[in-house]
């Protein structure tokens, strides 16, 4: 199987793991997803009731997000999809503060030196 399974009869990793609700119910689980990265961190949880399925494109868009957002240092708005613009980090220096302010100029790529954007395709190399 490409995913660890793991046999837990007395339920005490469920609980650990916030799993079980014991205000809902002491005896089923909620349905979670855990998105950990290779270093075995985890990044992102989706908990879900019993009677409500994952929603795998929002799992996967979260991948997604997570993988651009360490590859290029951005952040990425509310309902972010591939190919929509992602917010640059703000300026460290008053010299990339200038900067930003002509590139925002120039390209229009935002509202002020705070708030600027970009693709993906524009950072490959960051």
């Amino acid at each position: 199987m490409p995913f660890p399974l793991i046999a837990d009869l007395n339920g005490v990793i469920a609980r650990r793991y916030g799993m079980i609700s014991n205000e809902v119910n002491p005896n089923k689980t909620v349905r979670n997803v855990f998105i950990i990265d290779d270093k075995g961190v985890v990044r992102a949880i989706f908990v879900y009731p019993m009677n409500v399925g994952r929603c795998i494109p929002e799992i996967l868009r979260t991948v997604e997000a997570l993988q651009i957002a360490d590859r290029t240092g951005n952040s990425l708005p509310a309902n972010w999809v591939q190919g929509n613009p992602e917010i640059l980090p703000s300026p460290q220096t008053y010299e990339e503060l200038k900067k930003r302010i002509q590139e925002n100029e120039k390209n229009r790529n935002g509202f002020s030196w705070y708030l600027s954007f970009t693709n993906s395709d524009d950072n490959k190399e960051k």
